[in-house]
């Protein structure tokens, strides 16, 4: 299958980090482990007193609702992914109440050969609200905190449309992270069913299938990853692809999602991209060269081209991007699309 040397060790710093470090951090765009980011947290302390003791700590005080969870058998070796004919999953979806998962969770704990389990990106300030209150981030007051917990799992590679910085509080976890611009060397599956929003990697990267997939010792060489401590957390900018791998029978991690560049009305990129498959993709390939130039010019210049040289009143939807302007491109498109 492969022979892969391991994939390079992460950049890392020591926490806390204040408000400067943190943006020097975000301007050098690329991951970095923060070690000891979040240790003073409650909750990082109930975990490791045991997993029974994190478990108690989260139910102090009931959950506002119920929770959605997905579960795999264990045939599947806690990988989430799809299933032989890609019609579908291998996992099944379900939603209840959440002390009935975290008693599945420290049952399945004891079993040698236990299903994976998973509850995936709830709002801890809906779920659980004396959790949040205790257990901020101060370096980001005004994003809204999510909780992942689960047992031994693989997630795939992924990459989101957001910049984030994810805090492991119970278990370790290991992230391998690539630079967006492997894409191509790490084989996207479909882009209108995926596992975790946007396309996850085809390849397994703990058993990579080089003859299938030989790209993939391209993007590999370009990889590198690290194992979060309890405490620990990991900055990924905008873009990066990054594969999680649970490494403990519990295992809970907090998250913080947030693009500062999205606007009020502003058009979504993903949206785009499927306009762009519909309406160029299959011209003829002198004729997506040329629309190629066409989108560099218009769109992906740096912000001196298209429309400098018009006066302000004549440059349209080139002008200074406000709700107006984005209104009226979308009542262009509205037309248009029909």
């Amino acid at each position: 299958m492969s022979d892969l040397d391991p994939a390079a060790p992460l950049d890392e710093i020591e926490g806390p980090l204040d408000a400067a470090q943190f943006e020097a951090l975000r301007q050098a765009m690329r991951p970095r482990v923060i070690r000891g980011l979040v240790s003073d947290w409650p909750l990082v302390a109930a975990a490791r007193s045991g997993d029974r003791e994190v478990v108690n700590y989260l139910l102090e005080q009931p959950p506002t609702r119920k929770v959605g969870a997905i579960a795999a058998p264990a045939s599947q070796g806690g990988r989430f992914f799809y299933n032989p004919e890609m019609t579908g999953f291998n996992f099944h979806f379900g939603r209840g109440a959440l002390d009935v998962f975290l008693a599945d969770l420290l049952r399945a704990s004891e079993v040698e050969d236990p299903p994976a389990l998973a509850v995936q990106s709830e709002d801890i300030g809906e779920l659980l609200p004396h959790v949040a209150a205790a257990n901020r981030l101060t370096l980001l007051p005004h994003v809204r905190p999510r909780i992942w917990i689960g047992n031994r799992i693989q997630v795939a590679p992924h990459y989101d449309l957001k910049e984030n910085v994810a805090c492991c509080v119970a278990g370790r976890r290991r992230f391998t992270v690539f630079p967006p611009d492997q894409t191509p060397n790490l084989y996207p599956g479909p882009l209108e069913l995926t596992p975790a929003g946007t396309p996850v990697s085809m390849v397994d990267p703990a058993s990579p299938d080089l003859e299938r997939y030989p790209r993939y010792a391209d993007a590999w060489q370009q990889a590198a990853s690290a194992v979060l401590e309890p405490g620990d957390a990991i900055y990924l900018p905008y873009g990066w692809w990054h594969g999680v791998d649970s490494l403990e029978a519990v295992s809970i991690l907090v998250n913080y999602w947030w693009n500062d560049a999205e606007r009020p009305l502003q058009g979504a990129p993903h949206d785009a991209l499927l306009h762009a498959i519909l309406a160029l993709r299959h011209l003829p390939p002198e004729q997506r060269r040329i629309w190629r130039d066409r989108l560099d010019y218009y769109v992906f210049e740096d912000g001196s081209g298209a429309g400098a040289h018009l006066p302000p009143q004549a440059q349209g939807v080139l002008g200074q991007p406000d709700e107006a302007l984005f209104a009226r491109i979308r009542e262009m498109l509205r037309r248009a699309i029909g």
